[in-house]
Order: C-alpha cells, then sequence, then structure tokens
C-alpha cells in the first residue's frame, strides 16, 4: 500500500514537470538561452518514465530497490518542478518588464524581481537544470536496468485514481461538517447578475491535494439551485491530459475528431446555452492551451465556466 501511494504521488509530479518543460511560455521569453540541451533531454526522458511508473509501483512489494527508485524519482521530480517555476517566475517578470509594469514600479519594482541579471539567472539556473538532468538520467539507467520499460504498458494505476465524475457520497453529511460556507459562497457568484450577463467566468478552486476540491466542486454541481438555473451541467475529468481536441470531444460527447471539427461542435453545442461546465483535476498550466479553450469558449452565448 505504501509503494501505491508513492506511485500516486510520483505519477501526477512527473506529468506537471513535463508540462512544465514544454510551456510556450518559456519560449516566448527565452528564459532557457543556452540550456536548451538539458531541455530536450527532460523532454525525451519524461513520457519514458510515466509510461512505467505503474509497473514500477507493481514491483515494489517484491522487488528490493525498487522502492527507493520511487522515492528518489519523487525527491527529484520536486526538485525539478521548483526549478521550472522558478524559469516560469523569470518569464513572467521579462512580460512585465516588456509591458513596461516594471519601469513604472520605479527601484521598489525591481528590488521584487532579484533576477533582473541576466547573465547570472543563466550561470545559476543552468547549474541548477544541469543537476537535475544529471539525476533524471541517472534514474532513466536504473530503470532500464530493472526492465520497467520492457514490461507490457498499462493503465498507470495514478490515472485510474485520478478519474472523477459529478457523484458524490453522503452529500448531507459533508456540508454539515466543512464545506457549507464555501459552497453557498460559490454558489451565490454562479447565480449572481454578474454570471447571468454572458461574460465568460472563470472560478478556479486552487489548492494541495487533499483538501477536498474535487468534493467541493461535486457539492456545487449537484445543488438543486444550480441545476434549475443552468441549462446544461457538464463535468470533465481532466487528469494530465490537457488536450484542446480531446476536451471538446469530451464536453460534447463525442468520438475522437480534428481539432477545428471538435471545436466548431464545441461551439454549437453550448451556443445559447446557460452553463456550467466543470474541469476538475486539472494540472496543465500552458498559456496557449488554455487560450485556444477560452477562445472557443468565449464564441459561444451566454457562457458560465467552472
Amino acid at each position: 500500500m505504501a509503494e501505491l501511494a508513492a506511485s500516486l504521488v510520483v505519477g501526477p509530479l512527473v506529468s506537471l514537470l513535463k508540462d512544465n518543460v514544454s510551456s510556450s511560455l518559456l519560449d516566448r521569453y527565452n528564459v532557457m538561452e543556452g540550456m536548451e540541451k538539458q531541455r530536450k533531454i527532460l523532454e525525451r526522458n519524461l513520457p519514458a518514465i510515466l509510461d512505467v511508473i505503474a509497473n514500477a509501483e507493481k514491483q515494489a512489494s517484491r522487488r528490493r530497490g525498487v522502492k527507493p527508485w520511487l522515492e528518489a524519482l519523487k525527491t527529484v521530480v520536486y526538485e525539478a518542478n521548483d526549478v521550472l517555476d522558478e524559469f516560469e517566475y523569470e518569464a513572467l517578470r521579462r512580460r512585465a518588464k516588456k509591458n513596461g509594469h516594471i519601469t513604472k514600479l520605479g527601484m521598489a519594482g525591481v528590488k521584487l524581481f532579484p533576477t533582473h541579471n541576466r547573465v547570472a539567472f543563466c550561470c545559476r539556473m543552468g547549474n541548477k537544470l544541469s543537476g537535475i538532468v544529471e539525476a533524471i538520467k541517472v534514474l532513466v539507467e536504473e530503470m532500464k536496468d530493472f526492465g520497467f520499460d520492457k514490461l507490457q504498458p498499462e493503465a498507470p494505476a495514478w490515472k485510474e485514481w485520478r478519474q472523477t465524475d459529478s457523484i458524490i457520497a453522503d452529500p448531507e453529511n459533508i456540508v454539515s461538517r466543512s464545506r457549507d460556507k464555501e459552497r453557498e459562497k460559490i454558489i451565490e457568484v454562479l447565480l449572481s447578475h454578474q454570471a447571468s450577463s454572458g461574460d465568460l467566468l472563470v472560478l478556479p478552486i486552487v489548492g494541495m491535494g487533499g483538501l477536498g476540491k474535487t468534493t467541493l466542486a461535486q457539492l456545487i454541481y449537484n445543488d438543486p439551485q444550480v441545476k434549475e438555473h443552468f441549462q446544461l451541467l457538464k463535468w470533465v475529468c481532466v487528469s494530465d491530459d490537457f488536450n484542446v481536441c480531446n476536451l471538446a470531444n469530451k464536453i460534447c460527447n463525442e468520438s475522437e475528431t480534428i481539432l477545428e471539427e471538435a471545436l466548431n461542435k464545441l461551439k454549437e453545442h453550448l451556443r445559447g446555452k446557460r452553463y456550467l461546465l466543470v474541469l476538475d483535476d486539472v494540472w496543465n498550466k500552458d498559456v496557449d492551451k488554455w487560450g485556444k479553450l477560452n477562445a472557443c469558449l468565449n464564441q459561444a452565448v451566454s457562457v458560465v465556466p467552472y
């Protein structure tokens, strides 16, 4: 059971790291200049690691060394995500500078962004990234030694564990214990004039795992007032696969189509309806992907997504 818990943590973290490494924001502001080689190594190795985590978990109880491998992977991925957060912060700093926001703040603004020296930033982050890459390469070699990559691929346990739906067990008991105030506050916003104006409204529920974000969303989704107010309610578990085409197909209950066709069907599916769309278990922070989905939703009339 302990090994299963380890894999449930590692899988989403590796998936998040894979998305962070490929973020278009890093390219747009060239924050990984001189570190392209290390970045490519991560982009090649992370999908391979994701493919074997379920197999590693299955063997952890009977093969010595597998559990420490999972724990070592978790540690490295935590560190790597912290490093990628620094790259993203630097990209945001450069965007703010380009838009003139730092200049308006004067010297106090510069102090808020200590990585304004590009040479120092590249040197410091290059060393950090190199350390991460070397650690990942060692883990990949150990992964091959264990033979994880030779086993029959199967759906990772952590992906199955993360699949959610709108069904909630014992809602009255949960509401009475902890979530009544938060539920009422969000429902009030959803039913307000602002949410009925036709503008795109996004209400994020954020926080670390285990805080009950999905449970709160389920309580709101199943509330009688909400069901009466909205003409269409849709729950989509995103997990680590933030693919705009796949999401559009899921929302419309369609089989696989090309992106343009999927987005057109999504517009028609939502057009003219007051709807509530729950995107649960979202990890992806890619601005371009969000922008594409957001633009499509904006073109539908009276859009109220969650």
